[in-house]
């Protein structure tokens, strides 16, 4: 069998199996061991893991995830690439490949039936279009989950790294800082992968919080409010939650919850910590 990880292996699978690779799936393959082996060590994944692999590939660094954790599952959606896993899994018995969509499966479930429920931990390459739908999935659907290390497009990482004041600060900074802790692992050149994209990528690993580090009342309504204040950047806070069709609070109701924070009515959502927004939505939530 065939060891992934490097450009001559990887050349010869894809030419064995005819394979072309589809931009719609966003693919990227890695072929850089020190970057899978740093993902492997940051992941900190042990004997006792069970991991779900989203977007193996060709299987590159699930090849590495086998030789590390307890139990694999792979969730590839490009038919094409599952005789190839077939073949670069095939001397590993702790992987399970499932062909289909990570959004459409319950994972919930899944990880019911796999790890009698217990917290799991997420490893993948994401492609790039569809990186924050994925992590917002993971964690809105509230499946168990011990950390999520995963290979974003550097653009993204900063921003869920992003604190207040940022230029990177915003919507996904604050959603994903509710969850869970970030913590820059290793930015990634692009001459690491196959296809060479055009924009560097970044390793990212988000631990999981077993409780938000705020509270608040309403958590739904604190994410429409993040949102609506993100969504016109230059507009100050109570311009964009008034022009927010998701919400129906008015002028004097906005201006006097932001004064209750001691805040100008001229402040713009990024100057708003996450528990700051939490406050905030708290003092909105006593008017509707």
């Amino acid at each position: 069998m065939a060891v992934l990880g490097n450009p001559k292996n990887t050349i010869e699978i894809l030419q064995k199996y005819e394979f072309h690779f589809q931009k719609k799936f966003g693919q990227n393959f890695l072929i850089d061991v020190h970057v899978l082996d740093k993902i492997i060590r940051a992941a900190e994944i042990t004997k006792t893991d069970f991991v779900l692999e989203i977007g193996p590939g060709i299987g590159t660094m699930t090849q590495y995830l086998c030789e590390n954790a307890g139990k694999v599952m792979a969730v590839e959606i490009d038919d094409s690439l599952i005789p190839i896993l077939k073949d670069t899994l095939s001397e590993y018995n702790n992987v399970s490949v499932i062909h289909g969509d990570i959004l459409k499966l319950d994972l919930n479930r899944l990880v019911e039936e796999e790890n009698n429920g217990k917290p799991i931990k997420v490893v993948a390459n994401l492609p790039y279009y569809i990186t924050t739908p994925i992590i917002m999935e993971l964690f809105e659907k509230h499946v168990p989950i011990e950390s999520i290390t995963i290979m974003v497009q550097k653009e993204v990482a900063l921003r869920m790294a992003a604190q207040p004041g940022n230029k990177d600060y915003g919507a996904l900074s604050l959603a994903v800082q509710y969850y869970s802790e970030p913590y820059l692992v290793a930015n990634v050149p692009p001459n690491c992968f196959m296809p060479r994209p055009k924009i560097g990528s970044a390793v990212i690993k988000l631990t999981r919080f077993k409780e938000p580090p705020v509270k608040v009342k309403d958590e739904e309504l604190l994410f429409r409010i993040i949102r609506a204040s993100f969504n016109q950047r230059r507009k100050t806070l109570v311009n964009g939650l008034r022009n927010s069709s998701d919400l129906s609070f008015d002028k004097e109701q906005i201006i006097a919850a932001i004064s209750k924070l001691n805040k100008p009515d001229t402040v713009r959502g990024e100057a708003f910590t996450l528990q700051e927004f939490a406050e905030f939505t708290d003092y909105l939530a006593k008017e509707i």
